[in-house]
């Protein structure tokens, strides 16, 4: 019963996100073709009680333009941001749910650092409550024990998640990989979020999970036609534009230059050129070097 109220939640929130403004007869009409009515109309009761399910669940508040008697969504609903992630996640699980019988034939990524630790570290950032963590980076050959943070905000990036606090011993940000932590334990301190560190502005110059580093650039990359086609379908940042011309794109970006976004470039392997500027082309022309070095 939980399982299809929920699914009636999603698919109001859905619907109206996808028609941007729509009538109750119209939303009616739908409702009754969709695979979550069982062929019947929704009551007005009814649909209210959805609608206050939905902003509890999504946190989006669905309201009524009393001029048109057209629903509609409050605020847009940031790409990229929670909510919007959210009701990506939950449509596709859905999805999936109803595909047991083709399993074997749908491949998906694993997101392993979700499985134990994100939800303690949800609930110390609600809480406000100081972490202590024993924390295993990959250079280190024993974890680091009784690291005490404060923990300000998580970021998902390539299929990890990562939690970012300020580090009590240190005094500084630091950035932890939740599939890193050997052991999490919130502790009875809380702690007052300082003000001016802002999950968007803090990442505002990063193209991944490293921030914080350096003065962000003017990057310029050329790339075939082909590539150009995946940047514009999926931008490297938020900064992206893109200059077309008959043979080739030229992209620009206000970046920091770290080593998550040089390995990005990297990969692209042939397809791009860094044009500006010039440390990173330098940089990117000795990385080349060093790995057609290894096959000769």
């Amino acid at each position: 019963m939980a399982h299809e109220l929920f699914n009636r939640y999603l698919w109001l929130v859905d619907t109206i996100r996808r028609y941007g403004r729509i009538s109750r007869k119209e939303l009616n009409r739908l409702w009754r073709l969709s695979p979550v009515s069982n062929g019947t109309d929704i009551p007005r009761r009814t649909f209210h009680n959805y609608r206050m399910g939905a902003q509890e669940f999504f946190g989006i508040e669905i309201k009524c333009d009393p001029s048109t008697y057209e629903y509609y969504i409050e605020g847009d609903i940031e790409k990229g941001g929670v909510s919007d992630w959210l009701l990506n996640t939950a449509m596709t699980h859905e999805v999936l749910s109803n595909a047991t019988d083709i399993s074997g034939r749908i491949l998906v990524e694993d997101v392993p650092s979700a499985r134990e630790y994100l939800a303690p570290a949800i609930e110390a950032i609600r809480e406000n409550r100081r972490i202590r963590i024993d924390y295993h980076p990959y250079y280190r050959s024993r974890p680091s024990e009784g690291i005490v943070i404060e923990p300000y905000f998580l970021k998902l990036f390539k299929q990890r998640w990562y939690l970012v606090g300020l580090n009590i011993k240190e005094n500084r940000i630091k950035t932890y990989a939740l599939d890193r932590i050997v052991s999490l334990l919130k502790t009875p301190d809380t702690f007052c979020p300082d003000a001016t560190v802002n999950p968007v502005e803090y990442f505002r110059d990063a193209f991944g999970i490293v921030a914080g580093i350096g003065s962000p650039h003017t990057i310029s990359i050329r790339t075939d036609l082909r590539r150009a086609k995946y940047l514009r379908a999926l931008p490297l940042h938020s900064s992206q534009e893109e200059f077309i011309h008959d043979e080739y794109s030229i992209f620009n970006y206000r970046l920091c230059i770290t080593d998550d976004f040089v390995a990005e470039l990297l990969s692209y392997g042939s397809s791009i050129e860094v044009l500006t500027p010039k440390e990173l082309r330098l940089r990117m022309t000795e990385e080349l070097k060093n790995a057609l070095s290894r096959y000769q």
